[in-house]
């Protein structure tokens, strides 16, 4: 709709239009564009030739639109943009309306430019200059958001602020346009996503066999999956790059899984058990306290007829916990973090952990559940799924079922449904803490069984779907 103002003169009111903005027309002909490249191909050449004809009246290269020009190649011919591009769409804390408009549409071309080398990734076969070229340019977008290049793709950006303005018809630019420190963590693993289906149309062992490249990976998880499925096939350079990569991400998922479980995990004070009497548990304070009857005033002592020393050791009961992990296609995702969280619960005090892996085979990885970086590189992922073979491992390691909590990972797509149910509902009626897990996930994401889902709600034992915060929490209530 078309706004209209009225002047006054003798008695006659006549309607008057305003005049159309150049410079804000200027702008939303390069964020059209940019849109037009990602969804509508029919408007891109009247687009194409009216943004060539706004770059170059501003003073950029006319490399800015082309689509197959880095932003590296284009800071080499042209070093002062580098400036620009560093905090490009970062919150600007001093802006105001009355900026200079033209630089507005200046910053449009730079935006497009990042935004389109970045999201219009393509499709087909990718080389390993593509892909070098790729994370180059995913490293200016990080530095246009105010991160350092790497920052997004590792996760460890999601309590930076950024903003941006990228609306075709909004007004507004640093500070006035969508917030974009509030998307900066769906952006991460947006970037991440992207990477690996490059590398994964692009033959990751390629990849691999270079160090160079594979150094520049982003672990994700959608690429420890192709790892994890694919090591059987590598070897030399390609096999040692791709546990350097699984390495990291576990090291990565770890770090924060560890924090998240060591919050709460310190029991009461146990007042049964007799302090020992060492002077590192002296209570200084209560002996002096308790004391002071004894006080001498004419010679200035205390006389100390009783020691008190502190109570040190914690409520604890040996608890064990069986883990049983579904490496079925359907379930990587859960795989690996159950596989890294079993370890950090096996390093408490008095905590016995046991974990099984199965699809149409089980496999018992007990013996490495320390090391969740071995423990991955004997899984194999994919298969069917046969919950039975499972069971028949965990079963006899219930020992003291008052004192067990079994975990059961799995999306219960099942070939034996009712002898599965039949043995957890066994495990359940023993006096073991049964926990069925639907999605043990970064996302929270995931598909249960709906046959299984409603006989552990009647059960009592409803399926626990979500992050894997949840499972973390019912852990340490059972174990604390």
């Amino acid at each position: 709709m078309t706004e209209h103002t009225t002047e006054r003169t003798a008695g006659n009111t006549t309607p008057r239009t305003p005049e159309a903005d150049p410079l804000e027309s200027r702008r939303q002909v390069l964020y059209w564009r940019l849109l037009a490249r990602l969804f509508d191909p029919e408007e891109q050449s009247t687009l194409e030739s009216a943004s060539l004809a706004v770059v170059e009246d501003i003073g950029l290269p006319s490399a800015l639109l082309d689509p197959q020009a880095s932003v590296d190649s284009i800071v080499q011919r042209h070093p002062a943009l580098a400036a620009e591009f560093d905090g490009l769409m970062a919150p600007d804390p001093d802006s105001d309306e009355a900026r200079d408009r033209a630089a507005e549409v200046r910053r449009a071309a730079l935006v497009s430019k990042v935004l389109l080398n970045v999201f219009a990734s393509g499709s087909g076969t990718v080389t390993a200059g593509q892909l070098a070229r790729w994370q180059s340019d995913a490293g200016w977008l990080e530095r246009a958001l105010g991160c350092r290049p790497g920052e997004l793709r590792g996760g460890r950006a999601g309590s930076r602020s950024a903003g941006a303005g990228v609306s075709p018809t909004g007004t507004g630019g640093r500070g006035t346009a969508p917030d974009l420190g509030r998307l900066i963590p769906e952006i991460g693993p947006e970037l991440g996503a992207i990477e690996a289906g490059l590398v994964k149309r692009m033959q990751l062992r390629e990849v691999l066999a270079d160090p160079g490249l594979a150094a520049q990976l982003t672990p994700s998880m959608s690429l420890i999956e192709q790892l994890l499925r694919d090591k059987n096939n590598l070897s030399g350079v390609a096999l040692a790059n791709a546990k350097d990569l699984i390495r990291r991400f576990v090291d990565e998922v770890a770090e924060v899984l560890r924090t998240q479980v060591e919050k709460a995990t310190v029991g009461a004070l146990d007042r049964s058990v007799p302090p020992k009497r060492v002077f590192r548990n002296l209570d200084l304070d209560r002996t002096i306290w308790k004391n002071l009857t004894n006080w001498s005033p004419e010679e200035e002592r205390l006389y100390v007829d009783r020691l008190y020393y502190r109570h040190t050791v914690r409520r604890t009961t040996p608890q064990r916990l069986i883990v049983v992990v579904d490496q079925s296609g359907s379930m990587v995702d859960s795989m690996v973090n159950c596989t890294i969280l079993a370890s950090i619960f096996a390093g408490l005090p008095k905590v016995d952990v046991h974990l099984i892996a199965y699809d149409t085979q089980a496999l018992d990885l007990t013996p490495w559940v320390h090391d969740p970086f071995e423990t991955l590189l004997r899984t194999n992922l994919g298969g069917g799924t046969d919950g039975t073979v499972a069971m028949a491992l965990a079963q006899p390691k219930i020992a003291e079922p008052r004192n067990t909590v079994v975990v059961w990972i799995s999306d219960f797509y099942e070939w034996q449904t009712e002898p599965l149910f039949e043995s957890m509902v066994a495990i359940h009626r023993s006096g073991a803490k049964f926990i069925p897990v639907g999605s043990v996930t970064s996302s929270g994401r995931g598909s249960v069984n709906p046959w299984f889902r409603e006989r552990f709600k009647d059960l009592g034992t409803p399926v626990l779907s979500g992050h894997i915060r949840k499972l973390v929490h019912e852990l340490k209530t059972f174990l604390a």
